[in-house]
């Protein structure tokens, strides 16, 4: 299969997907997974994709308020799937049950994720990053 034949086969599956986060795996079964990465920094160039951290792409849109590229989805939402899809439980941190519990007004980021183990995988976009607080 050729470079083009595969952006494009990967451009029409990611479109055809409800899902808005992938990983090259997800492609594996058309190619190998150097063509498959080639393929996917070509659509992040085109600016289809954006990278959100090491083998994690989220689809795209363009803000009707700015012009500018965004990924779908915020940070955090990404980021849960991505912890899901590795067999990560995802809690509510100890700032989140302080709130909830009232016994806190500081109302928690959502860039900590609360976490069943240790993760060492960075996701980020723009200046905002993903922290892990191992519950």
């Amino acid at each position: 299969m050729s470079r083009n034949c595969l952006r494009n086969e990967i451009k029409s599956r990611i479109s055809a997907s409800s899902e808005f986060v992938f990983m090259p795996s997800d492609f594996f079964d058309l190619s190998d997974r150097d063509q498959v990465g080639r393929a996917l920094r070509q659509l992040t160039k085109e600016r289809f994709l954006v990278k959100i951290g090491y083998g994690v792409y989220v689809k795209t849109f363009v803000s009707k308020y700015t012009g500018k590229i965004l990924p779908s989805g915020n940070l955090r939402q990404i980021a849960e799937v991505v912890l899901k899809r590795n067999g990560v439980e995802v809690c509510p941190t100890r700032a989140e049950i302080a709130y909830n519990t009232k016994q806190s007004t500081q109302v928690p980021t959502g860039f900590v994720i609360g976490v069943n183990k240790r993760v060492c995988r960075k996701l980020s976009y723009g200046d905002a990053s993903i922290r892990y607080e191992k519950i």
